[in-house]
């Protein structure tokens, strides 16, 4: 039986097999590409861009800015897009209507089936998009700093990636996390978007979404499950590092603060855009395509500075809710009250002057000087696991970003040879 994504399209893989692969690409030009694409690339075989079938082209592109749609309608809110320079489309001999393999690792990853080369307008980009044309705006950044031109057409994938240590059992995409899902018998599904280690602030964020998605379910089964669906992509210093981030979301779950009936910890791959509401809605897309039923959104979900307001992703959901064939839910900011003496939500109890909402700073300054915080605030189970992150994995034994784990950590996934 299909299994429908997005737009009521059906959810198909694009991988080669090894033999059919090799043939394929013989005597093909070989263009490398960096790991933003070769995520992408993943995104789009596997089906978390569904129903995208490779990078977009010019039409598209230009539909999404406009309308935030795809042609066909399919509403679309940020483009999806390889981009090369005039050296490279010269070199390799990129034209329409020509196949080309991308490389990475020095590895053939895909196929890319060239369809068009085209320049767009960034700064109308950006406005559309991050609703800002500013380069400090780390979007705009991006978009700014692309090569020359962009190439779209639809992409393969050669060989399935190998997932490295300790991703492996969190690498589920579309259709396997449909399986498992229905293996849980979990009536409805609630995701999680995060690419932080959790403090309790997170965790009842997260308990308060099991509650409304269970609603009017009946109580004598646990049929709702919290999938937490970790972001793992481009690092900045003094980010967490991808493996802390991973194990302890599913130290939560290990410690009994979760159970495996109720809770699944996943990742998906993605250099965030930090679009703020156009950014919730595509990750309202990424997991319609995971077949969740549910989504978490709290305040300036995928915001960065202030760009924009608390809630306005929230506002721009609720405009196309009859698009998405997901519900938000929607909450305020949990934090800690020293009268209530728990973890509430800002808009639940009176005490406004003494609440203490949960500060990323000083968490990672808690974390950094590796003194065990109160339970109140990282649960003593998620704090022991990110620091025998930073040991394992970490460099200069810190569960943090640093020049030092850029250059000789691990990756998350390799391309091996055909």
């Amino acid at each position: 039986m299909a299994e429908i994504g997005h737009g009521g399209k059906e959810i198909k893989e694009r991988i080669m097999k090894p033999d059919e692969a090799k043939e394929k690409i013989k005597g093909l030009a070989q263009v490398p590409i960096n790991k933003q694409i070769a995520n992408e690339i993943i995104d789009i075989s596997y089906g978390w861009f569904t129903p995208l079938e490779g990078f977009m082209n010019k039409k598209q592109v230009d539909s999404v800015v406009k309308d935030m749609k795809l042609p066909d309608g399919t509403l679309w809110p940020i483009p999806i897009m390889l981009d090369l320079s005039d050296k490279e489309i010269a070199d390799y001999g990129v034209e329409n209507g020509k196949s080309v393999v991308l490389t990475y690792q020095g590895n053939p990853m895909a196929l890319l089936e060239v369809e068009d080369i085209f320049e767009v307008d960034r700064t109308e980009m950006c406005q559309s998009v991050f609703g800002t044309t500013e380069e400090k705006h780390p979007g705009c950044h991006r978009i700014y700093n692309c090569k020359d031109k962009f190439v779209g057409g639809k992409i393969t994938l050669l060989k399935e990636p190998t997932i490295n240590e300790p991703f492996g059992p969190y690498f589920l995409p579309p259709l396997k996390m449909r399986e498992v899902i229905k293996e849980r018998g979990w009536d409805r599904s609630v995701a999680h978007q995060t690419r932080n280690i959790p403090h309790t602030g997170h965790e009842w964020l997260m308990k308060g979404a099991f509650f409304q998605t269970h609603n009017d379910l009946p109580v004598e089964k646990p049929n709702v499950g919290v999938v937490v669906n970790a972001i793992i992509g481009e690092k900045r210093v003094k980010d967490y590092i991808d493996e802390a981030i991973i194990l302890c979301q599913n130290e939560l779950q290990n410690a009994g603060y979760f159970g495996p009936h109720n809770h699944l910890t996943s990742l998906t791959f993605w250099d965030m855009r930090y679009a703020g509401p156009k950014e919730a809605i595509f990750h309202a897309i990424l997991r319609v395509n995971l077949g969740i039923t549910h989504h978490m959104f709290g305040r300036d979900h995928a915001g960065v500075g202030d760009y924009y307001g608390g809630y306005e992703a929230h506002h721009l959901l609720e405009s196309v809710r009859d698009q998405l064939d997901i519900t938000p839910v929607y909450s305020m900011n949990w934090l800690y009250c020293p009268v209530c003496a728990e973890i509430t939500s800002e808009g639940l109890c009176n005490h406004k002057d003494q609440q203490q909402k949960f500060s990323g700073t000083l968490i990672r300054s808690i974390v950094t000087d590796g003194v065990k915080p109160p339970r109140l605030i990282i649960r003593p189970e998620v704090f022991d696991r990110a620091m025998e992150s930073a040991n394992k994995y970490g460099a200069q034994n810190s569960p943090f970003v640093n020049e030092e784990y850029l250059e000789t950590r691990t990756p998350v996934f390799d391309i091996e040879p055909l």
